[in-house]
């Protein structure tokens, strides 16, 4: 630095430190001892591993557009929560206390139960069976009274299940 340089930087020093009243100089303090505090927890490895590897990730992140879909989440959720009012809360509180008075009964979760063992039991039978190849041995399982006691079920339960929905859907369109 020139002479003429350093007299400058000194007297734009000297004219900052005669501007600045006792109040800026002990928040320009606070604020320079806070930043040193920060730096000093940057060199501890554990905090600077954590930080190198955030960044990595958020890299990695922007590279697949992640980065898009988390903020245009973000977005979502903050329109959702704006647009969420009291009564709105109220209603969706008791839709899901009906949906769990009207699964969560007995017969529903006997039912369950039932479903689940008769799956279990089925799996752990057919598992032990060697599966037989071709068209013949396809043929030959059709002609057993219980596959085709089976098959009639299946038929009967998809029937039913038909109906069912037809008729919900003719009871709740008014016509």
């Amino acid at each position: 630095m020139s002479n003429t340089q350093t007299e400058n930087v000194l007297r734009l020093v000297e004219a900052a430190s005669e501007a600045m009243t006792d109040g800026m100089v002990e928040r320009l303090a606070s604020t320079g001892g806070n930043a040193l505090e920060i730096l000093d927890r940057l060199n501890d490895p554990d905090t600077k591993e954590a930080i190198l590897d955030t960044l990595e990730r958020f890299k990695e992140l922007h590279r697949t557009g992640a980065v898009d879909t988390l903020f245009e989440l973000l977005i979502l959720m903050h329109g959702a929560r704006a647009a969420l009012t009291d009564t709105l809360v109220e209603r969706l509180v008791i839709w899901a206390e009906s949906m769990i008075n009207n699964i969560a009964n007995e017969h529903l979760a006997e039912f369950a139960g039932e479903t689940v063992d008769a799956m279990h039991e089925a799996a752990v039978e057919t598992a032990g069976m060697k599966a037989g190849g071709g068209l013949m041995s396809t043929l030959a399982m059709l002609s057993k009274p219980e596959t085709q006691q089976a098959i009639k079920f299946l038929m009967t339960f998809a029937c039913k299940m038909q109906k069912n929905v037809s008729d919900a859907k003719m009871i709740s369109r008014p016509d």
